[in-house]
């Protein structure tokens, strides 16, 4: 059974930096796109990040590009989100996916964790 286990959320200054990391288990880690999603109160769902089983491949939405970088620990089955000089919008529950493709697509992750809040603090 795959699990996934988000960590490293929490309250965050604007300008300051975080990271988020997801601990997965239970599938073949380097045969696994893993992607980043967001949650803001009242708002859907919304992609932030995807990269390829390799690490080799990412994808990022317009929102977040140049501000969090989405990268991957083959040895410790971890993928990370920085968050650097986050702003007000990036306040949200982060929630990471596994995927057997390599798309920015929320239907085509099988699995997902429960996620950790991020929120952002002037």
């Amino acid at each position: 059974q795959v699990q996934l286990v988000e960590s490293g959320g929490g309250l965050v200054q604007a300008g300051g930096s975080l990271r988020l990391s997801c601990a997965a288990s239970g599938r073949t880690f380097s045969s696994s796109a893993m992607g980043w999603f967001r949650q803001a109160p009242g708002k859907e769902r919304e992609f932030v990040a995807v990269i390829s089983g390799s690490g080799g491949t990412t994808d990022y939405a317009d929102s977040v590009k140049g501000r969090l970088t989405i990268t991957r620990d083959h040895a410790k089955n971890t993928v990370y989100l920085q968050m650097n000089s986050p702003e007000p919008k990036d306040t949200a529950g982060y929630l990471c996916g596994s995927q057997l493709a390599f798309t920015a697509t929320m239907t085509e992750f099988d699995y997902w964790g429960k996620g950790t809040q991020v929120t952002l603090c002037s």
